[in-house]
């Protein structure tokens, strides 16, 4: 399983989040490179990288920020967050971006993600299907829906996603260990490569998301907080 470490972007800082709302916000560190070169110096291989000023603008922002890390490490980076149009998923590989995530795109314009993953492949394009009570939601988390999670990444996958970011909102900087049920259910009703989110608090969280089939695991407010350490993380890969 995959390792990933969750970098969040305000006004060009490493924050953190609790359930996606903006008023929690709490910086952890000021220079992302320096962020993403430890990661690399640990020897992980991959960032989710969040651009949440582009979540509240609908648009790329932080993409200086993604040219820096793709420049100056090796690391693969998957960028979310306020990508809604084509010019925005043009600078977001321009700028060294190995693949793009689209969430609220896939609910309010579908043909727009489909065209992106004809144009680009399926290797690169990934569904971001964040959820509160199996609903998705959209907009950085702020606008509910009525879709059913299962339903709306079964739909997906009949039309050739093959990467899929879950998010349990309700579970996100919470450290209360991951949505596992939610998990093992997605991959039962489609043969996705699924990226759990949320939630996860400890290398045993780790171990049971792996043993439920996910393809990958993003791990953002534990190890800002200490709790899982990098070189614990390095051990593991």
């Amino acid at each position: 399983m995959r390792i990933i470490i969750a970098l969040d972007i305000i006004g060009g800082k490493c924050v953190r989040l609790t359930r996606g709302d903006f008023s929690t916000k709490k910086i952890y560190n000021e220079d992302p490179l320096g962020v993403a070169k430890a990661i690399e110096d640990n020897g992980l291989k991959y960032i989710h990288m969040v651009d949440l000023d582009g979540t509240r603008e609908k648009r790329i922002i932080n993409y200086k920020i993604l040219e820096k890390i793709c420049a100056r490490t090796r690391l693969s980076v998957d960028l979310g967050g306020g990508i809604r149009s084509d010019e925005d998923i043009m600078i977001a590989f321009n700028s060294g971006a190995a693949q793009v995530t689209g969430g609220s795109v896939a609910v309010s314009s579908p043909e727009t993600l489909l065209g992106w993953l004809n144009k680009y492949g399926p290797d690169r394009i990934i569904l971001g299907a964040d959820s509160r009570d199996r609903k998705i939601v959209t907009d950085g988390w702020t606008e509910s829906s009525t879709t059913d999670i299962l339903d709306f990444i079964s739909d997906y996958f009949s039309k050739g996603i093959k990467y899929v970011i879950s998010t349990d909102v309700d579970r996100d900087g919470m450290l209360g260990g991951p949505s596992l049920e939610l998990y093992t259910d997605i991959l039962k009703t489609a043969k996705v490569n699924l990226v759990a989110s949320g939630g996860i608090s400890s290398l045993t969280n780790l171990e049971m998301l792996e043993a439920a089939g996910c393809e990958g695991a993003i791990i953002g407010k534990a190890v800002f907080e200490g709790k899982i350490k990098l070189n614990e993380l390095k051990k593991l890969c």
